[in-house]
């Protein structure tokens, strides 16, 4: 395990890149052992061909879904083979659209076996999730650090406290205030090995997929009691004026 911390990714700060993605939304997931088709096959993703570097993933992504169709969920995936910690890894990359990204259904297939860690922006709500999958199942997530999720909600713990989260609502845990997507990015190193940088991104070849949007859950309709719902109230005898 490397000793990464949140400084590390300070290059954040002042990245076009990372601006746009945390403004327009990303997902950026790391699976372990898994290629890159098996990746986009297993999302169930039409294969797009390739393309180099995120400018040209981003134009993708703007010509294959119809910019007036808000509901439409559907999204394009980049993906890429990259060497991590046992071995390689797949790196999928999604820009824009409010940063839909990865389903659950798919990380719990992709880390049967292995490892998937996704982190991710929702674009300037802000809401910012972090999700560390193992042998299928989810072991930690979390929005914020101290409110943590899973299986497992405190196995990483000792490596989160490392990069430089703050776990206590206590100001005086830390002598100084941590970038806490710099610290995410961190930690996902942590667990994969794999060191993101701009210029990775910015210039690998992306396996390119469109990713359907989830079919809608079929209609059963409502059956209402009108009788339960609409009470008659007794009032009393009625009474006239002859």
């Amino acid at each position: 395990m490397t000793s990464v911390t949140a400084h590390d990714y300070a290059w954040t700060r002042s990245s076009r890149l990372f601006r746009y993605a945390l403004e327009a939304g990303y997902t950026l997931t790391l699976v372990r052992g898994v290629a890159p088709r098996e990746v986009l096959q297993v999302m169930t993703a039409e294969p797009q061909g390739t393309c180099t570097g995120t400018d040209a993933l981003i134009e993708r992504q703007d010509e294959l879904l119809d910019p007036t169709d808000y509901w439409d969920e559907s999204f394009v995936a980049g993906a890429f083979a990259v060497p991590g910690e046992g071995g390689d890894w797949t790196l999928v990359l999604h820009l824009g659209d409010g940063g839909t990204g990865m389903r659950s259904r798919f990380l719990e297939t992709l880390s049967a076996g292995g490892r998937a860690v996704v982190h991710s922006s929702n674009g300037g709500k802000p809401m910012h999730f972090f999700h560390w999958y193992e042998d299928g199942e989810l072991r930690t997530t979390f929005e914020w650090p101290t409110v943590r999720g899973g299986s497992t909600p405190d196995a990483l713990n000792p490596v989160m406290r490392d990069v430089g989260f703050a776990l206590s609502d206590d100001e005086s845990e830390t002598t100084e205030r941590v970038d806490t997507k710099a610290a995410v990015l961190a930690l996902t190193e942590r667990l994969t090995g794999v060191r993101v940088t701009e210029e990775l991104l910015q210039e690998a070849e992306y396996q390119l997929g469109h990713v359907p949007e989830e079919p809608a859950e079929e209609w059963t309709g409502i059956v209402i009691d009108i009788e339960a719902a609409a009470p008659i109230v007794d009032c009393g005898p009625s009474s006239s004026t002859p």
